[in-house]
């Protein structure tokens, strides 16, 4: 006689996913692809915003970063609202505020009403990859979260390798209004899909919102990342307007983290971090975020301002990484929950390594052949890591603490992200600002006007390139750092807690 009986979604002894988990995974991946995307698919409409709106580029970086600033803000509550109401009705709900905001942001009149209708769509979005993420653990079960975590890594690779490319031929060959109005059909999709899918999960009522909790960690981290935006225009860290907002989000966080060690049922629970596995993962995907995403976002300005090319053609060429990773990512689901996170994210950051030290030596006329391997390559280091890190992270968990844990996950991810995208940025705008001898925050700007002079092109691409070189030496050695939180990442399978806990008892 055994004291556990088998979960309907994921009976004992089955490794395969089976087409229930497919269909809760199909529904997850569809809402956040929406939220992905639609980070990446802005940022090749500014230029077309500033000019429709008749304002400066500063004001219509508030696009973003009033999206960005909004997802921050409410991830913390996710874990809370998962527990309290249920993933299933949080997940409508951030699919409808999503819904809503893109509609809303496709009608604007002026960018005042852009900006905050952005905002709705942030305060959805933020939602929707935490609640989607505990979703699908909860149903494929601690045995297959290698496999899952694979199948959500697929709106990961489509919005960086997508958005530009949907963005660009939206707004060269419609408008700019149909950035937004393209998220309205896929959102009434996963709104109906999720509505008849997705399994009722019984919510928690017994546990109080941490107001103050609330109150110290959203603005806190909101904060933090407004401030660490601001580095590449305010041309460095020094900056007014840098280390205030920083400082204050830092303190806030911190004061948020002293009293969640203190009180009951704390916003977001810090004593995940007392579990080993799960600390050394959350450190190895913080280094991971700050180095690969640093480098993701000088790829394509190498590609738009060094060689000249299009939004669409710049977001075509980075389409060799998303093959790769798309190659290996599956596999690594399936063997990370065989053999263990370490044996298959060390071979993937060797991988990128391998990859990124092509870009070291990258010129004004590299062979794109060259480049498309160097990417290639990426790509498949890129489908052994991201999400193998996060397996690792909750293969040990209770499923209790998934909620909580994703928005943990979804915090580090967005804060390192942030921090590595303003790092890359200054060392890039520092060193053009070296090469044509200007201000920091006046580097690219340089490099722009002296390569759009056709008199001083030539002379221009190569000072360019050598800066994008340095720049991927940079990313390089951050990544090379991963090597060492990564080397304590398990090296087998890790026996799950509520497998711990529902041992067969044999009486």
């Amino acid at each position: 006689m055994t004291t556990a009986e088998p979960d309907k979604l994921h009976p004992a002894g089955s490794d395969r996913l089976d087409a229930a988990v497919l269909k809760v995974a199909g529904v997850v991946v569809l809402g956040a692809v929406m939220a992905i995307l639609d980070t990446t698919v802005v940022n090749v409409a500014l230029q077309a915003l500033s000019l429709q709106f008749s304002t400066s580029f500063d004001t219509i970086q508030w696009v973003v970063t009033g999206y960005m600033l909004a997802l921050a803000t409410v991830i913390p509550v996710t874990g809370w609202a998962s527990d309290r109401f249920g993933t299933k009705r949080l997940y409508l709900l951030s699919i409808v505020l999503f819904l809503v905001g893109s509609m809303l942001a496709g009608m604007a009149w002026n960018i005042e009403s852009l900006i905050a209708f952005r905002v709705v769509q942030g305060l959805g979005g933020g939602m929707l990859v935490p609640a989607g993420m505990t979703i699908m653990t909860k149903a494929a079960g601690p045995h297959r979260v290698g496999r899952v975590m694979a199948v959500l890594g697929v709106p990961m690779l489509l919005g960086p390798i997508g958005g530009p490319i949907l963005g660009g031929y939206l707004v060269d060959a419609v408008s700019w209004r149909w950035i937004f109005y393209i998220n309205v059909p896929l959102g009434l999709v996963a709104l109906l899909t999720a509505w008849r899918v997705l399994p009722k999960d019984e919510p928690r009522p017994t546990e109080r919102l941490d107001l103050l909790g609330m109150l110290m960690l959203s603005p806190g981290l909101a904060l933090l990342i407004f401030g660490v935006s601001r580095i590449p225009q305010e041309g460095g860290f020094g900056s007014v307007r840098v280390l205030l907002p920083a400082l204050v989000g830092l303190v806030l966080m911190a004061s948020f983290v002293i009293r969640a060690t203190r009180v009951a049922n704390p916003l977001v629970d810090v004593k995940l971090f007392a579990d080993r596995t799960f600390t050394i993962a959350m450190i190895t995907m913080s280094l991971f975020m700050v180095a690969f995403l640093g480098a993701m976002l000088v790829l394509p300005t190498y590609f738009l301002l060094v060689r000249g090319e299009s939004a669409l053609h710049a977001g075509l060429l980075l389409a060799p990484q998303g093959l790769g990773a798309m190659l290996t990512m599956p596999v690594a689901g399936r063997l990370v929950d065989r053999i263990g996170a370490r044996k298959v994210v060390l071979p993937g950051l060797v991988l990128i390594v391998a990859g990124v030290a092509v870009f070291t030596g990258v010129g004004a006329n590299t062979s794109y052949p060259l480049l498309m391997a160097g990417l290639f390559v990426m790509g498949l280091g890129m489908g052994c890591t991201m999400m193998p890190i996060n397996t690792a992270a909750l293969q040990t968990l209770t499923q209790r603490s998934v909620a909580r844990a994703s928005t943990a996950m979804n915090i580090v991810q967005q804060t390192a992200g942030a921090i590595g995208s303003a790092v890359m940025s200054i060392i890039l705008a520092s060193l053009l600002a070296g090469k044509f001898g200007v201000p920091t925050s006046q580097g690219q700007v340089a490099a722009t006007v002296a390569l759009g002079n056709p008199q001083s092109h030539d002379a221009a691409a190569t000072l360019a390139s050598g800066a994008f070189a340095s720049t991927f030496l940079w990313a390089l050695v951050l990544m090379a750092v991963c090597f060492v939180p990564a080397l304590f990442l398990p090296k087998r399978p890790p026996v799950h807690a509520d497998a711990r806990e529902a041992a067969p008892v044999h009486v």
